[in-house]
């Protein structure tokens, strides 16, 4: 089993009022005095956080805020310029090599939604590191598999191309290919894109529910503050440095007045496309 990222001293996190708390725990994402920069010009700075094992942190702040490039960062797909990233106790491109142990709900918006292949075939495409992607499925992976697809109602769709999908309907696609290869840890950037009000309240509760039947320690991004509240044990509010960590019924409003630059009721509020 890989192993998590202990530590013998508390974790810090920062309340809204400045002040700090602290947690002990086993923590399977470890990010260290992280700052990046693009061109020359920094988009995180100082960031640290640390999430434990089978907990839920959301990462919310505004366009530009530096959550994509933190994501990326925990998959090993930047380097950080200063400081460190550790996933279950590896660099993020060990971890992710594996392909057992992390894996990514990627936007809807980056993926090409014409190309003609199955529901079926998605979700089989998050084997391709057991098997190689022309390698071909034995029983036991198509059974995990469908049972995926079952687990996240799509059974009855699976010979469906997944353009023809409804947002909610393709998110959810997407979610069991990530999820098919058992990992332990997920990363999903902001899934409620593209998915309207109703569709988005049933993928919530939809990803606690996995969260709680596989064992999973989850990483959202998203700029929804309602999805965030209503699924995650941490949040952290980020605008190139860290404003808050912690649990998230304690932020207030005039945290985000000065994140967001807007009001907090209107945020709360915020629909995202159509189903």
């Amino acid at each position: 089993m890989a192993e998590t990222c202990t530590h013998d001293h508390a974790h810090e996190h920062i309340h809204a009022d400045g002040v700090l708390a602290h947690h002990h725990g086993e923590d399977v994402v470890c990010v260290d005095n992280v700052s990046f920069s693009y061109d020359g010009k920094r988009v995180l700075e100082n960031i640290t956080l640390h999430v434990e094992q089978g907990s839920t942190l959301g990462v919310i702040g505004p366009n530009g805020s530096g959550k994509t490039t933190l994501l990326k960062l925990m998959l090993g797909l930047l380097q950080p310029e200063i400081g460190s990233v550790r996933v279950l106790g590896m660099t993020p491109a060990e971890a992710c090599a594996r392909g057992d142990l992390v894996n990514y709900v990627p936007q809807r918006h980056t993926l090409d939604w014409q190309f003609p292949v199955s529901v079926r075939d998605v979700v089989e495409l998050g084997l391709a590191g057991e098997r190689g992607l022309f390698g071909r499925l034995g029983q036991r992976e198509r059974r995990r598999a469908a049972e995926m697809l079952d687990a996240v109602g799509l059974q009855a769709v699976a010979d469906n191309p997944i353009g023809e999908l409804s947002g909610g309907q393709q998110q959810r696609v997407f979610i069991a290919r990530a999820l098919v290869a058992s990992p332990q840890v997920v990363l999903l950037d902001e899934p409620m894109t593209g998915v309207d009000q109703g569709a988005q309240e049933s993928l919530m509760t939809l990803l606690g529910e996995l969260k709680k039947r596989l064992g999973l320690t989850m990483v959202i991004i998203s700029h929804n503050l309602r999805s965030i509240i209503s699924t995650c044990d941490q949040v952290a509010c980020l605008n190139r440095t860290l404003h808050y960590h912690d649990k998230p019924g304690a932020i207030s409003h005039e945290m985000l007045l000065r994140l967001f630059q807007c009001d907090f009721d209107a945020l709360l509020d915020t629909k995202e496309g159509s189903s």
